[in-house]
């Protein structure tokens, strides 16, 4: 059953004494003034607490750059929601570490050939890593608008999925600190999408019908090709087929492709897949057809791998389930964490398996997040 929320119910528990408000526990709650984020004041309201709005400033308009990332709307519609329910609001600027964390990370892992996930590194330098720093000694908790929820045991907080299973977004949150675990709070996580959409509509939320958002936030109206092209530059080089090495037309850099990568090949006769960067010589190797074999492997190699809940003992931890990318589908696999390999074994071979992008482990139940590790080479 889900916490049905509307104007006539919210008017009632504003009329409530004090002490059946839940006004021990002081929440920041981080509003960008999308749909998902602007519902969880309302929730949030209607369970007693009395959040204080953070819009935490990352985008670039302000720099002397070619990047336009507008804000405007969004803080409007965030300082509209705080008036609305009568919750203190701050901005946070956050653009200059932005910059020098997230964007340099993103920057510089296209420059080593591999796949950089800059909205994982976002919630662990920013919404609770810089905010947090800066602010997280005033606040119990730190509410986002992420589909995950979480739970306690004697052990302490563990990560887990959302009952929106096809919206969940605990991929992105496997790289946060135990300390940064500790914080959050996920008003949404046990509603579907459409009831947060209901929810926003009965409320009148501006952005109630405003699509999700997608890519990078600094992106603004840039595509992504075109920041790294304006950061990396351009270097022409060679794409070849791998089983036969066939000159087959050329590129303008390897840090524009990934591993898994169809589209903007711009090759005659595909489909065609890349398969495979040779870095050193700036060539693309690329394999034909809708299934090549050469897209598939079971052996998922790692880095060190990062455990979400540093009071729980993993080192039994066997088989398990995984995502290589954010996806609702999980894949299953067996982990091994030896000194002398780390990897993920999976059941089947799989696709896509990008060098630097992360790996992310899950219960073999699928409810809880355990962790993650950046995919090596």
């Amino acid at each position: 059953m889900y916490l049905i929320c509307n104007s006539d119910n919210l008017e009632l528990i504003n009329k409530l004494p004090t002490f059946a408000k839940n006004l021990q526990m002081n929440i920041a709650a981080l509003v960008s003034g999308g749909v998902d984020s602007s519902v969880t004041i309302p929730l949030l309201k209607a369970q007693g607490y009395d959040p204080h709005i953070f819009y935490i400033k990352i985008g670039m308009e302000d720099q002397d750059s070619f990047m336009d990332c507008p804000s405007e709307e969004d803080i409007e519609i965030t300082t509209w929601i705080a008036k609305k329910y009568g919750c203190k609001f701050d901005i946070v600027d956050l653009q200059e570490e932005y910059w020098s964390t997230v964007v340099k990370y993103t920057i510089d892992t296209v420059k080593k050939g591999l796949t950089p996930n800059p909205d994982i590194m976002c919630n662990l330098l920013i919404k609770f890593g810089a905010f947090k720093d800066k602010h997280g000694d005033e606040f119990d908790k730190i509410a986002t608008g992420h589909y995950a929820t979480n739970y306690e045991t004697e052990e302490g907080t563990f990560l887990s999925t959302a009952v929106d299973k096809v919206k969940d977004q605990t991929y992105f949150l496997a790289q946060i600190n135990y300390l940064q675990l500790e914080k959050t709070m996920f008003p949404i996580g046990k509603l579907p999408k459409s009831e947060v959409r209901r929810i926003a509509t009965e409320m009148k939320i501006p952005s109630a019908s405003r699509k999700d958002s997608q890519g990078i936030c600094f992106l603004g109206k840039i595509n992504y090709s075109e920041f790294i092209k304006n950061q990396v530059g351009e270097i022409p080089g060679e794409i070849r087929e791998l089983e036969t090495n066939e000159l087959l037309g050329e590129h303008k850099g390897f840090w524009f492709h990934t591993i898994g990568q169809r589209r903007g090949l711009k090759l005659s006769g595909g489909p065609w897949f890349v398969v495979k960067k040779d870095i050193v010589n700036n060539i693309i190797f690329v394999s034909k057809g809708y299934d090549p074999v050469s897209k598939y492997d079971d052996t998922i190699n790692l880095e060190e791998i990062h455990f979400l809940n540093s009071n729980h003992n993993y080192n039994n931890l066997s088989k398990i389930k995984f995502k290589i990318r954010h996806q609702s589908e999980f894949n299953s696999g067996t982990i091994i964490n030896g000194e002398n390999q780390r990897a993920i074994l999976s059941d089947i071979k799989i696709s896509g398996i990008a060098p630097g992008q992360f790996a992310v482990i899950y219960s073999e139940d699928e409810k809880t997040c355990v962790g993650s590790a950046v995919i090596s080479e």
